[in-house]
Formats: C-alpha cells, sequence, structure tokens
C-alpha cells in the first residue's frame, strides 16, 4: 500500500481579521503544496519524518486513541492532532513522510507564512482517511485538527482554500464560494523576510477592547468581495485601496503592527506609483501582494521593493486543491 496526498498553501487578499467577525474573505491557493506519503511498516510501531524541516524521527503508538510517543513528539503536535480528530482505526503500523519545503526560502530556511500548516493539515487528513477508508469529511476533520493544533484560533479559510483550491470567497461559519480571477487584475506577491506569528496577533486582539475601526475593516472587507463579482479591476482596485487603509487603522488602534516589517513604507510607495500594496494575513512580517491594472506598473514598483528588500515569490494560483491517491501492492 501507498497512499500519497497534498494540498496547497494560501494567500489571503482581503479580510484578514475582518473574517473573524463575519466579514467576507478572499483567498487564494497557491502553487506550493504540502506533500504526505503514508506506507506500511515492518516495525511494531507507526513512524514519521519530516525531511528538511524537523531533524528528529517520530516513533509512536496508538491504543483506544490513546498516543504513546517514543520519541520526537514535540515536533509532530499536528499530526496527533489530525489522527485524534479523525478517529479512525488503522490496521497496520505506518510510515509517514510529510513534505513542507516549497514552504520555506532555501537560503535562509525561514517560512514564507502562506500556510503550510493548514495545507499539512488537509493533506494528512487526506491520507489518513484514505490509509483507514473511513470516508470522513475532511474538511469538518481539517478544521477541527487545525483549530486544535492552533489552540482554538483562525478562521478556517486557511484549511477551506487548501481543500478547494483556486480563489475562493469565505465567511465564518459558511460553504466558501469559488470565484475567478479578474481579467485584467495584475498582481504579483512579495516577501518581506520576516516571519510573523498569527497566533500572538490574534491572542493580542482578544485581550484588547474593540475601536469603531474594526467594524470598519468589516465593511471594507465586504466592499472587496462586491468588487471583485463585478469583475473590473479599477472597481477592485478602489476597493482593495479603502480596504488597505481601513487595515491599517485598524492596526494602530489595535497595536498589532499589522504593517511593521517594511510594509508601511511599501503601502506608501505603491500609492505614489499608482498601484496596491499591502499585507497578506496577519501581516507584521511574511508577504505582500502588489495589485495594478497594468503588468507595467507591477513590473516598476518590483524595483521599489527589491531595493526595500522585499523579495518577489514567483508564485501562481493554483486552480486545485486536494489531491490524494492509493496504490495497493
Amino acid at each position: 500500500m501507498k497512499v500519497t496526498a497534498s494540498a496547497p498553501g494560501k494567500v489571503v487578499l482581503s479580510g484578514e481579521y475582518a473574517v473573524l467577525d463575519g466579514a467576507a474573505a478572499i483567498c487564494a491557493a497557491i502553487n506550493r503544496r504540502a506533500r504526505v506519503t503514508i506506507t506500511r511498516s515492518a516495525d511494531d510501531h507507526h513512524v514519521v519524518t519530516a525531511s528538511g524541516i524537523v531533524t528528529t524521527t517520530g516513533r509512536f503508538t496508538v491504543s483506544d486513541g490513546r498516543f504513546e510517543w517514543l520519541q520526537g513528539g514535540q515536533d509532530y503536535a499536528l499530526l496527533e492532532c489530525v489522527w485524534r480528530a479523525l478517529a479512525a482505526t488503522v490496521p497496520d503500523s505506518l510510515v509517514l513522510t510529510l513534505e513542507t519545503q516549497e514552504f520555506v526560502d532555501v537560503d535562509s530556511g525561514t517560512k514564507f507564512g502562506i500556510g503550510s500548516s493548514a495545507a499539512l493539515a488537509v493533506a494528512l487528513t487526506a491520507a489518513l482517511d484514505c490509509v483507514a477508508d473511513a470516508k470522513a469529511d475532511i474538511k469538518r476533520i481539517a478544521v477541527l485538527a487545525h483549530r486544535d493544533f492552533q489552540s482554538g484560533a483562525g478562521s478556517g479559510v486557511d484549511v477551506a482554500c487548501s481543500l478547494q483550491g483556486g480563489v475562493i470567497e469565505y465567511h465564518l461559519h459558511a460553504a466558501s464560494a469559488a470565484l475567478p480571477w479578474p481579467d485584467g487584475l495584475a498582481f504579483a506577491l512579495l516577501w518581506s523576510g520576516v516571519a510573523a506569528s498569527t497566533d500572538t496577533r490574534l491572542e493580542k486582539l482578544d485581550s484588547l477592547n474593540s475601536h469603531p475601526s474594526r467594524a470598519a475593516l468589516g465593511t471594507a472587507a465586504n466592499c472587496v468581495a462586491t468588487s471583485w463579482q463585478s469583475g473590473l479591476p479599477m472597481v477592485i482596485l478602489d476597493e482593495f485601496r479603502a480596504y488597505t487603509g481601513a487595515l491599517r487603522q485598524f492596526s494602530v488602534d489595535h497595536d498589532l503592527g499589522i504593517f511593521d516589517a517594511g510594509h508601511a513604507e511599501l503601502a506608501d510607495a505603491a500609492d505614489a506609483a499608482g498601484v496596491v500594496y499591502k499585507p497578506c494575513g496577519a501581516g507584521g512580517g511574511d508577504i505582500g501582494i502588489v495589485l495594478a491594472d497594468d503588468e507595467a506598473l507591477i513590473e516598476s514598483f518590483l524595483d521599489v521593493a527589491t531595493q526595500k528588500n522585499f523579495k518577489r515569490l514567483h508564485l501562481t494560483i493554483d486552480p486545485s486543491g486536494v489531491q490524494r491517491n492509493r496504490e495497493d501492492q
């Protein structure tokens, strides 16, 4: 038996933070994938490795849903969360190989911040479900597992995007809807070179009193989603520009530092260059996106971004969501 599964990473284009309050988020799957391979093991325990990410080999047993780690448990918490959420019986000892190298900068070893844990949660859920022949609701299990892994934080938009692929409009506790990419809307993704913590910012937001800018951010996010339906780049860019302003005010009022790590300077430079730039997701590092209705404007702005130590990530939208395959030998 050999089971393989993969799921794409993601970029939140709009609705970050606001999605937690029920506003619309637009999210795009990108062509960097988490991959899982599972085969049978001759050992009396399960074995897991994550080549290039974790140096320790994990060894564990599961009996009546109870995990016993013989080695490396601290490095494979997500696997345990998925296994527990699936609650399926696996008939044999397994060898699991986890791969998320595509989410890491080769030169620095730093993660880009494009949803590696969500993608891996989805791929793991799909692979283990296939091994156990559980026919489970992969979306429900992956959301539960990833939320458990994040100590209850997050909206689930990253999991939904990894499952579905392409571009989606996402609302909390609702089915996501596929969206086309508007003709004539150009974009490029830029990496700040600085890793950021989503969990830290979400914890801080939960501890603060809400300001009016939080509600304003939700309104702006919904306006972006409505403009996207128009398919008109100029309309979409206008709403993204307004949304970026709302996101900056929201960040200042709640002291979240979303535009730290050079994002603020790049957003200011974008205004002067006639394009739109914003951080994606939690901000404070990780990646951002530049949008325009002219590829030439994007290319010109990339020179500015490079001077400010941002690096272009040559990423494209992945139209496919989770994929899996089983070969019985």
